[in-house]
């Protein structure tokens, strides 16, 4: 093939035909990287990137998903479970179709996840304006409803000409492979414009492979982390998400031991290191637990790898409380590695583990013996308080502690949990026990309903061999159920065990902890009396509906009943639906930890007068780091 020899394609099918031939390549290991395109079709696509799709996209598989947003959260879930080195594309229609996409667009630049969105657009040529579905916008006739996507993805064009993909394509490429700008990639595809022709060189279309590096630690930040770990007496280290994206777990592992340093996890980190391992203290801040909070409380240096430091591990700027206490950001992103005033370690969380046990154990570094044993007694404390909140005690409805004790009981080390948004996910980051560094999936950095369907069939196509337990509210359930039937279409199992507390519990008992009766957010008919939802329970047949959809039911209202549904779903194989009603007012309770979340200044309601007067001492204890 000369240099100069070309192909002529339209826009669209040289879309498809790049993307097909994208690989990545990190320590040796060489993948395709996108491996596949969701897409709903409408007037806006369909004879563009569908006509391309079905003409020459034999090597981008297609999936019809139920709904646009779910598809988007699919991807990023692959990508999640792929560490960041596979993601797939999402194709959708102008208007509906598209800005459907926003809220999982957001979901994966929020969580630092690679997808690739490519909605259609209106008219370049603007001859047919206002077509249907078009946003008549009196600041200018170029922008769209895409224009939305704009402040929640990394990467954003329009593509108003077939060449412009020439150099947008390896743009858009490059942003989604780099560790540490990654997130929503949008490309904005006017209808006319995918079905348009152009003489494409044929060596864009050649395999091409991204080498994604390693990103070792600049010395001179490597010198300074060193510095202030052998001066520290109780260390501690946050491990978030960078560390399992970074496949870096076994360089935690060591560095912990090797140093006797604690490691706290976060959402995202949770699984680094398994729940047994001597220097796993657990969960920290807001969700966090007894062991990780109290040496938080007291720590003298904090070594955060691979997170963001969001609110909830921080618990919202209160969780370290030690005046002396500094800060070493090992992140990827220097953005992060500066958070709190840290010092940065800018690199690849295994490049820097790495580094930084090389230079300990050079210089003999090792926390003494005190500190290890009031590591190991935390723990014990932690494990045994896990233990009781899991135990099943009583007759009753079971609690949602009891539900997540016997779903993990009954998976295997190497399976999956799927969840997102509610007081679920800060209950199983307190009592889920994960032994492999995939067997925990939390949508937690954008906490968004409905994520955990599509989420868990984003798990279940990118880990086919692994059993995957999306576990749901039903709040979360009636938003975004309908990627059932892709799972069923698809052959991939789920086992989908569904908690019902008759609406959206967790905001329930935030408002009433803040003094306010219920209000809005129980699943309550309306009376005619008062004009409130606060007549009876709005039945909801979660079985019949899940069955309607082509999946296998099974209502368990105690142990035993979930016992058996729980090893009816394991001999499986299509999915399986699990509805579990349980008490809505037994909750775990938060330990030695607070979330920021405002008060009424002005009430007359008791309760919240008092829940005022508390949120005021709580502020108190709020650090601002230099």
């Amino acid at each position: 093939m000369t240099p100069s020899s070309t192909i002529r394609m339209t826009m669209a099918q040289a879309l498809v035909r790049f993307l097909s031939v994208q690989y990545v390549e990190r320590d040796g290991h060489e993948q395709r990287f996108i491996p596949g395109i969701f897409g709903i079709f409408g007037h806006g696509n369909v004879t563009g990137i569908g006509q391309a799709l079905e003409e020459v996209g034999h090597d981008l598989p297609y999936y019809r998903p139920q709904n646009e947003q779910a598809m988007v959260h699919a991807a990023a879930a692959y990508a999640k479970t792929a560490n960041r080195l596979q993601t797939f594309a999402c194709t959708s229609s102008v208007g509906p179709g598209a800005t459907n996409m926003l809220t999982g667009a957001a979901g994966a630049t929020v969580n630092r996840l690679p997808v690739l969105l490519l909605p259609g657009d209106t008219f370049a040529s603007r001859l047919p304006h206002p077509v249907l579905q078009q946003l008549e916008s009196f600041a200018g006739p170029d922008v769209t409803v895409n224009d939305t996507f704009r402040p929640v993805s990394r990467f954003w064009d329009r593509i108003t000409r077939p060449e412009q993909l020439l150099q947008s394509l390896p743009e858009a490429i490059r942003v989604l492979t780099d560790q540490a700008q990654t997130g929503a990639v949008t490309l904005a595809l006017p209808e006319d414009v995918q079905t348009e022709a152009y003489d494409y060189p044929a060596a864009f279309f050649e395999k091409r492979v991204v080498h994604v590096p390693r990103l070792v630690p600049a010395e001179t930040e490597l010198a300074a982390a060193v510095a202030l770990i052998r001066e520290a007496r109780r260390p501690l280290i946050v491990a978030g998400g960078g560390v399992i994206y970074g496949e870096a777990s076994a360089a935690l592992a060591e560095l912990a031991e090797t140093a006797g340093i604690p490691v706290a996890e976060t959402q995202a980190g949770k699984g680094a290191l398994p729940w047994d391992h001597p220097w796993n203290v657990g969960p920290i801040g807001a969700n966090g637990g007894l062991a990780a909070n109290r040496l938080a409380a007291d720590a003298d240096l904090v070594l955060a790898v691979g997170t963001r430091l969001a609110d909830f591990p921080t618990a919202s700027r209160t969780a370290f409380r030690n005046p002396e206490v500094r800060f070493v950001g090992l992140n990827v992103q220097p953005l992060d590695a500066v958070k709190l005033g840290g010092a940065p370690l800018v690199a690849d969380a295994r490049a820097g583990l790495c580094a930084l046990l090389s230079a300990l154990r050079t210089a003999g570094q090792r926390t003494d013996a005190s500190y290890a044993e009031r590591v190991r007694s935390l723990k014990a404390e932690w494990d045994a308080t896990v233990d009781g909140q899991r135990e099943v005690v009583g007759g009753g409805l079971l609690t949602e502690a009891n539900v997540i004790g016997l779903v993990n009981d009954a998976s295997r080390p190497q399976d999956v949990v799927v969840c997102a948004a509610g007081g679920l996910p800060g209950d199983l980051l307190k009592l889920w026990r994960p032994l492999d560094p995939k067997g925990y999936h939390l949508e937690y950095g954008y906490s968004c309903m409905g994520y955990e369907i599509a989420g868990g069939l984003g798990v279940k196509m990118a880990a086919p061999d692994r059993e995957v337990y999306v576990m749901v509210g039903d709040g979360s359930y009636l938003m975004l159920h309908t990627e059932i039937v892709t799972s069923i279409q698809e052959g991939l199992k789920l086992t989908i065990v569904l908690l019902d507390n008759g609406g959206f519990g967790c905001i329930r008992g935030l408002q009433t902890s803040a003094g306010t009766p219920p209000f809005g957010n129980d699943l309550r008919f309306r009376e005619p009396a008062t004009g409130r939802l606060s007549g009876p329970t709005v039945p909801v047949d979660f079985v019949k509906n899940a069955e309607s959809l082509g999946a296998v039911a099974f209502h368990a209202p105690d142990r035993a009943s979930l016992e058996r549904a729980l090893a009816a779903a394991a001999a499986e194989t299509r999915t399986v639906l699990i509805a579990v009603p349980i008490d809505p007012d037994a909750r775990v309770p938060s330990y030695e930890s607070w979330w920021d979340v405002p008060v009424a200044e002005v009430s007359a309601q008791p309760g919240v007068q008092a829940a005022l007067a508390d949120y005021r001492a709580a502020r108190e204890k709020q650090r601002v780091y230099p």
